[in-house]
């Protein structure tokens, strides 16, 4: 099996992310799996040509992507990607896109098709803070997501992908309010290799109370 694992570069005001900081780490091989890391752009428009690229050259069978999210607690593994960008911030390049469509014509969203619920039980099992997450937003994370899930659903049948979205680590704290939660990278990237172990061993998810109220 090979996997593809990206990271986006820094964006707003931080000199680091803890998305491909994280996949840095990671070792060439996790349960016989094959790691291709690649770091991407977090721009709109600029991001999910790079991923297409490395679909076509490096033929995955899984793509996993991981972004940001400031002010989360825990490792959150996303479920859906919805079909809107709408920028709370302007991205690398500037662009801050309002309230339009990712990709015309494509379906409203798209659900992960990783094992979410067993990711999330394997990061568990290491001692570390997960949950299955509803929510991708709706910046470059969300963004990526979706147009990768498009491009399988398209283009690419029996690929698996996902979306992991981590804290801010622990370096970035620094000049942020004192209740700021983060995490170590050296957690981080542990909590990425036990989702990589889930998804080696899981072509179907577990069934398990995992919804939320709010």
């Amino acid at each position: 099996m090979r996997i593809l694992v990206t990271g986006f570069d820094p964006f707003g005001n931080e000199t680091v992310n803890p998305a491909y900081e994280a996949v840095k780490l990671l070792p060439d091989n996790i349960a016989g799996a094959e790691i291709i890391k690649l770091e991407i752009p977090t721009v709109f428009g600029k991001c999910d040509p790079v991923v297409e690229q490395a679909i076509i050259d490096k033929k995955p069978d899984v793509v996993l992507s991981i972004g940001q999210a400031g002010g989360r607690f825990d490792i959150s593994v996303e479920r859906v990607a919805v079909n809107i960008a709408d920028g709370r911030i302007p991205d690398n390049e500037g662009n801050q896109p309002i309230d339009q469509t990712i990709r015309e014509g494509g379906e409203n969203a798209y659900f992960a098709s990783v094992p979410v619920k067993a990711i999330v039980e394997k990061i568990r099992a290491r001692g570390i803070p997960s949950s299955v997450s509803y929510t991708a937003g709706s910046y470059v994370c969300n963004f990526i997501m979706y147009c990768v899930l498009h491009s399988i659903a398209t283009k690419h049948p029996g690929i698996r992908a996902g979306f992991i979205h981590v804290p801010f680590m622990t370096s970035q704290a620094i000049g942020k309010p004192v209740n700021t939660p983060t995490m170590s990278i050296q957690t981080i990237s542990d909590a990425i290799e036990a989702a990589i172990e889930a998804i080696v061993e899981r072509s179907v998810d577990i069934r398990t109370a995992e919804g939320q109220i709010s």
